[in-house]
C-alpha cells in the first residue's frame, strides 16, 4: 500500500502545475489513464532519490560573498538570473510560423525557457549553388514571404532560414549561438547534389554512373546512394585511380565550407557540431588515415573525412568555439572514435549524442512499462561516452505525445520531466537541446506532435513541465543573512545571481556573482 501511496504521489507531484489544463482529480484515473504501475516500478523512489541525489552534487555549488559595508544580521536576498546548464532547442522555424502572433511567441520563448539556440546549417540548402552561400537574409527569408504561403512544407528552405538574421536576432537577447552540423555524409539533408553533379569530369561522372544504383537525395527520399556490386567490391585504392580530379576536389570542397564559415563567423557562432554522425563508418573501418576517398556508409566521402574536418577546425576557429563531435550511435565504437581521433592530436571540445523518439507508439509503450530509455540504460550509455572524459551534450531529443490528445500529452510531459531531471543529473552533461519545438513543424517523416507548443503556438503540457523544472525547480532564490564580517553563504546551481542588500547608510546595492 505505501509503494501505490508513493506512485501516485509521483504522479501528481508531476502535474501539480496542470490542475487547470483539466488534470483527471482521480488518483487512480491518473495511475491507469497515464502512466502505469510498471513505469513507476522502474522510475521508482530509489532512482529519483539517486536522480536527486546527483542534482545536488552534480549541478549546484557552494558561495561565500563578501559584501561591502554590510551590518551583521542584514538579510541578503539571492537571485539566480541565468543557468551555466545549456538548456537548447533547434531555432530551424524562424518566422515561418504563417503569422506574426505566432513567431512572436516562438521568438520568445528563446530566452525564457532556452537558452541556446542551434542553427541549421546543412550544406544542401545553405548553399544551393556552388560559391553562393545563403548567409544574409534574401526575400524568401522574410516573415513576410512565409506568412503568404499556404504550403510552406514545400518549400526547398522549409526549416531551413539563412542564418544571419538569426543569430542576429540571439545575440541581441544573449542568447549564445551553436551551428548544425559543418560535414555530414547524408544525402537526403546535407551534402548538395552539385558535389556529385558538377566536380567531376564528364568521363568520371559516366563511370561513377556505371556503380551507382541511385543517388541519394531529398527528391527520392534516400539518406545514402546505392551502389552495384561492381563498387562494393572495388578497394578505396581503385575508386582513387579511377577518379582522380573527384579525389581532389572533395578534398578542397569540405576544407573551403569549414574555413569559409569559420572566417565569416568567427566567435558569433560559439559551438558548431562539426562533424555529425559519422561513428558507423569509425566502426566499419571505413575513414582509412591517408586515403584520398572514404567509402562511407552514405556514399563517396573524403578519405578519413572525420579527422580532416576537425583538423581543419582546430585551424581556423578560435580557442573561444567549442568544436563538437555528434551522433545517434552511442555503442562502445562512438567513444572509442572519439579517443581515437584526440589520440591522434585532434581537440574535441564535447561529445554530442542523440536520443530521438521519434515513433508515438515507442512514448505509448514506455508509458505501458516497456524498457525503452529506463534509467539503467540511460547511466550505460551516459557513462560509456564519459570514458572520452569530455562533457557530454544531449543534442537532439524528440519525445512525441501520441495521439497529442489530453492523455497523450501527459505522457509527453511525464516522460520529459523525468528524463530531463536524469539527464540534468548526470555529472559530464552540460547541455540537452530539444529538437522540434512546434508541431507539424519537424522534417518530412519526423512526428508532427513532438513539439512543446501546438501548430498554433499553444503551449502543451510537456512545456509546463519544462518551465517548471528549469525556472522554478532548478533556480535557486532564497534570502541569506550577513555574517559579522559581510559574508554571506549559500549553495545553489551554477549561474549568473543578482544579490541585492541594504548598506549601512541604508542605500541599496546590487552586485552581480557567477556561481561556477
Amino acid at each position: 500500500m505505501k509503494r501505490i501511496t508513493l506512485i501516485i504521489s509521483l504522479v501528481l507531484c508531476c502535474f501539480n502545475l496542470f490542475a487547470q489544463k483539466g488534470f483527471p482529480k482521480s488518483a487512480k484515473e491518473d495511475k491507469d489513464k497515464i502512466m502505469s504501475e510498471a513505469y513507476w516500478n522502474i522510475w521508482n523512489p530509489k532512482v529519483q532519490a539517486k536522480i536527486d541525489k546527483d542534482i545536488e552534487q552534480n549541478r549546484k555549488a557552494n558561495a561565500i560573498v563578501n559584501l561591502q559595508n554590510v551590518a551583521a544580521g542584514s538579510e541578503v536576498k539571492i537571485e539566480q538570473v541565468s543557468h551555466d546548464f545549456v538548456f537548447g532547442a533547434h531555432i530551424f522555424n524562424y518566422n515561418q510560423l504563417g503569422t506574426p502572433a505566432c513567431n512572436q511567441k516562438y521568438r520568445d520563448v528563446f530566452g525564457t525557457l532556452f537558452n541556446r539556440a542551434t542553427v541549421a546549417f546543412y550544406w544542401k540548402t545553405l548553399e544551393m549553388q556552388p560559391n553562393r552561400p545563403r548567409f544574409r537574409e534574401e526575400y524568401w527569408d522574410t516573415e513576410e514571404y512565409w506568412n503568404r504561403q499556404t504550403d510552406p512544407k514545400h518549400q526547398p528552405h522549409w526549416r531551413r532560414p539563412s542564418p544571419d538574421q538569426i543569430i542576429d536576432f540571439c545575440l541581441s537577447k544573449g542568447i549564445p549561438v551553436h551551428g548544425h552540423p559543418l560535414i555530414w555524409g547524408n544525402r537526403k539533408w546535407h551534402n548538395p547534389n552539385w558535389i556529385i553533379g558538377q566536380m567531376m569530369t564528364p568521363d568520371e561522372k559516366k563511370e561513377m554512373d556505371k556503380l551507382i544504383l541511385e543517388y541519394g537525395n531529398l527528391d527520392n527520399y534516400l539518406d545514402s546512394e546505392k551502389y552495384t556490386d561492381e563498387y562494393k567490391n572495388m578497394t578505396v585504392a581503385q575508386l582513387e585511380a579511377k577518379f582522380p580530379n573527384l579525389t581532389k576536389k572533395l578534398k578542397e570542397l569540405f576544407e573551403k565550407r569549414i574555413v569559409e564559415i569559420a572566417k565569416y563567423y568567427g566567435d558569433r557562432v560559439s559551438s558548431w557540431d562539426v562533424v555529425n554522425e559519422s561513428a558507423q563508418d569509425f566502426a566499419k573501418g571505413a575513414m582509412v588515415p591517408g586515403s584520398g576517398l572514404c567509402k562511407s556508409n552514405y556514399g563517396v566521402m573524403p578519405g578519413d573525412y572525420t579527422f580532416e574536418a576537425f583538423k581543419t577546425a582546430n585551424q581556423v576557429f578560435s580557442d573561444n568555439v567549442l568544436l563538437n563531435i555528434n551522433d545517434y550511435w552511442t555503442g562502445p565504437e562512438y567513444p572509442e572514435q572519439v579517443k581515437d581521433l584526440m589520440k591522434r592530436g585532434v581537440k574535441i571540445n564535447v561529445a554530442g549524442s542523440q536520443m530521438h523518439l521519434f515513433n508515438p507508439q515507442q512514448c505509448l509503450d514506455i508509458a505501458a512499462g516497456k524498457e525503452i530509455q529506463t534509467p539503467d540504460q540511460i547511466w550505460t550509455i551516459m557513462n560509456r561516452i564519459s570514458e572520452t572524459g569530455l562533457p557530454i551534450h544531449l543534442s537532439e531529443i524528440t519525445i512525441t505525445s501520441p495521439g497529442n490528445d489530453d492523455r497523450g500529452q501527459k505522457i509527453q510531459a511525464v516522460i520529459a520531466q523525468n528524463l530531463y531531471r536524469l539527464w540534468f543529473s548526470v555529472k559530464n552533461m552540460m547541455g540537452i537541446t530539444w529538437w522540434n519545438v512546434v508541431d507539424d513543424c519537424g522534417a518530412p517523416g519526423e512526428p508532427s506532435v513532438s513539439g512543446l507548443f501546438t501548430r498554433n503556438m499553444d503551449p502543451k503540457q510537456s512545456f509546463y513541465a519544462l518551465d517548471n523544472l528549469i525556472n522554478h525547480e532548478w533556480k535557486t532564490n532564497m534570502v541569506v543573512k550577513a555574517s559579522k564580517n559581510g559574508d554571506v553563504k549559500f549553495r545553489g546551481f551554477k549561474g549568473q545571481y543578482q544579490i541585492t542588500y541594504t548598506d549601512k547608510s541604508g542605500k541599496d546595492q546590487v552586485i552581480e556573482y557567477h556561481l561556477k
